[in-house]
């Protein structure tokens, strides 16, 4: 059994904890659990309940109406949701139910009719990086058990290679751009989104993978000379000091621009060196691809 903080449910949810507080005071569709040292965690289908309430509510339910639903009434408002984003927020949360319930053939199932409806980039910016974005805190947190995410990670990463690999385009544009994870940093989907972006547009990769010493990344730059070099940051080794790297890479490599994405450049402030751009959200990244494709 998974156990969940409310932290947890926030980040998953969209809800705010203190919400969260009064609905368990208000309401009897969430009754908390307790450790030895008095606190509270909630369990996988504590977790389900509030993805659905959250849905939900935010699309127009009251909760004191909610409350008074049977489990069957509110599958079936939530699939009654016509609004194209309270679609897209329930396929999202399907995929977190079935990971956290091991059910990876439903997992399967949801990406594979997603994909043959709308594509494999549509997919991905709809679908697989928003439901990345909220469970990556459980992953740097592990809150959640390695065999969930291996299998999920397997299955995203199967359909991404899928997608790089039958992607065929007219365009071309005359830039290379080497992506690469540094050491300790095994996490790779985020690269491998970035590298169907980028072929799809016509930019040349270099995909050095995950794990890669910061010698073998000097090595490959000065040897192949790529316009950028870029590396998406999920859950870096615990002794990874990301200013220090920074710094180094710029002592290494100090004339091509290195781009950094991921959970960990979203809340970092200090300055960084002048080759080094952070982009903190899907947005940034996107934004980043237009201005070089």
């Amino acid at each position: 059994m998974n156990a969940f903080t409310i932290k947890d449910l926030e980040n998953l949810s969209g809800i705010k904890a203190h919400t969260i507080r009064i609905w368990e005071q208000r309401y009897s569709f969430l009754k908390p659990q307790r450790t030895d040292t008095n606190i509270r965690y909630y369990t996988t289908n504590e977790l389900k309940t509030v993805l659905n309430i959250s849905l939900l509510n935010k699309y127009g339910y009251k909760i004191s109406h909610i409350d008074r639903m049977s489990e069957v009434e509110m599958k079936e408002k939530i699939l009654s949701l016509s609004n194209a984003q309270a679609q897209q927020e329930r396929i999202v949360n399907e995929l977190i139910q079935f990971m956290v319930d091991l059910d990876m053939e439903s997992f399967e199932v949801v990406l594979d009719n997603f994909i043959l409806a709308r594509g494999v980039e549509k997919a991905i910016t709809f679908i697989i990086f928003p439901f990345l974005e909220r469970i990556g805190i459980l992953w740097v947190t592990n809150h959640i058990n390695p065999a969930q995410e291996h299998l999920v990670s397997n299955i995203i990463r199967q359909k991404l290679i899928t997608g790089i690999e039958n992607t065929n385009t007219h365009l071309h544009v005359n830039k290379t751009v080497m992506l690469y994870l540094p050491e300790g940093e095994h996490h790779e989907l985020g690269l491998l989104f970035m590298h169907y972006m980028l072929k799809s547009r016509g930019v040349k990769v270099l995909y050095v993978g995950a794990n890669v010493p910061l010698t073998d990344v000097e090595f490959v730059s000065k040897l192949k000379k790529p316009d950028y070099l870029y590396m998406h940051l999920t859950s870096v080794a615990i002794n990874f000091n990301f200013e220090k790297y920074l710094t180094k890479l710029h002592a290494r490599i100090p004339d091509q621009p290195v781009i950094v994405s991921g959970q960990l450049v979203q809340q970092y402030k200090k300055k960084v060196p002048s080759n080094i751009f952070l982009k903190r959200s899907l947005t940034d990244v996107m934004e980043y691809i237009a201005s070089i494709a």
